[in-house]
């Protein structure tokens, strides 16, 4: 008899065996997970190597400081302030062209280049080290997000007319050697992650919040019609019927 009362405690609910399975799978996922992260890491620790001939592959525009910025005492401080907000972009051509539709037609426009707009995260990060004097460079602009229905908020700098744009040829003169085997496991990782449904796994368990959108639109049982005339009180309902009867 004791034995089999021993069994009956040993032997799972179908609930308990569902929730041992959810918990394996969740774990499987934040291993690969892990491992995709530690791969990534470890191909971009990988050494660069030199080219034994360069070979030029289109064009890089950048920013530079003006020649009269150049000449003025103030060029280091000015210098320094674009190391930190400057922009790359690469084209096939000197013009720097993309496609545009205009009146049914497909034309080219040059593609437009700005300078780095700082977030609130990129303001305050003490990595890139933002002086007093250069923060007084900058404005800080708030723009609504109707769609996520908050202010979005970046510092802009206010004299961008003391850089102006510059073409070279990009020249490369590096490469970074391949490993087979470490880009076919990431590649392997990748593709299970990317699914749909591990992906909702991955953002609810390991960065801890589920999707924020069922929230965002759930109805507020008080401000619903059912639920209206519960928002009186006892006394207001009282003091309602007898004006009523009055």
């Amino acid at each position: 008899m004791e034995k089999d009362n021993l069994l009956l405690f040993r032997l799972r609910s179908l609930r308990s065996r569902k929730r041992i399975i959810r918990k394996d799978v969740e774990k499987q996922i934040r291993q690969k997970y892990k491992r995709s992260d530690d791969l990534c890491e470890l191909r971009r620790k990988i050494p660069l190597m030199p080219l034994k001939e360069p070979y030029q592959k289109g064009f890089v525009r950048f920013f530079v400081v003006r020649d009269d910025v150049k000449r003025s005492k103030d060029a280091d401080f000015f210098d320094g302030i674009l190391n930190k907000i400057n922009t790359k972009m690469y084209s096939p051509t000197r013009k720097f062209l993309k496609k545009k539709r205009k009146f049914g037609r497909r034309i080219y426009v040059e593609r437009e280049q700005k300078l780095v707009q700082l977030s609130v995260h990129q303001w305050n990060d003490p990595k890139l080290a933002l002086t007093i004097r250069e923060k007084q460079y900058f404005l800080r602009i708030e723009n609504y997000c109707p769609i996520r229905k908050k202010y979005n908020v970046y510092y802009k700098f206010i004299e961008p007319w003391r850089f102006v744009l510059r073409v070279k040829p990009n020249i490369i003169t590096h490469y970074k050697p391949l490993n087979s085997d470490l880009d076919k496991e990431i590649d392997e990782l990748d593709s299970y992650l990317g699914q749909h449904k591990i992906r909702g796994i991955i953002h609810k368990t390991i960065y801890g919040r589920s999707n924020s959108w069922k929230d965002r639109y759930k109805r507020d049982p008080l401000k619903s019609r059912k639920c209206f005339h519960y928002e009186m009180s006892a006394t207001e309902f009282a003091e309602s019927l007898e004006d009523s009867y009055v």
